[in-house]
């Protein structure tokens, strides 16, 4: 069974340039990747919140969240 990660930005340019990296780098046979433009769907910014992102662009991978860069917070998205 495929892990699930999902990859939270804001349509940055630093976000769009770590989605195009993660598309390159991430394992599709070993992960269900889903990209969330927080931006575009404000109603997934709790769920987010729930994950433990701070701050996007952030991976969350199996619950853990990882935080790419110190872009924007997720308060400054609401």
């Amino acid at each position: 069974m495929k892990e699930q990660a999902i990859f939270y930005h804001a349509g940055c340019p630093v976000c769009v340039a770590a989605e195009q990296q993660l598309a390159d780098a991430i394992d599709s046979a070993r992960f269900n990747a889903e990209i969330v433009h927080l931006g575009e769907s404000k109603s997934r910014i709790s769920e987010a919140e729930s994950a433990g992102v701070a701050s996007v662009p952030a991976l969350v991978i199996a619950g853990q969240p990882f935080h790419i860069n110190l872009g924007a917070a997720i308060a400054d998205l609401k």
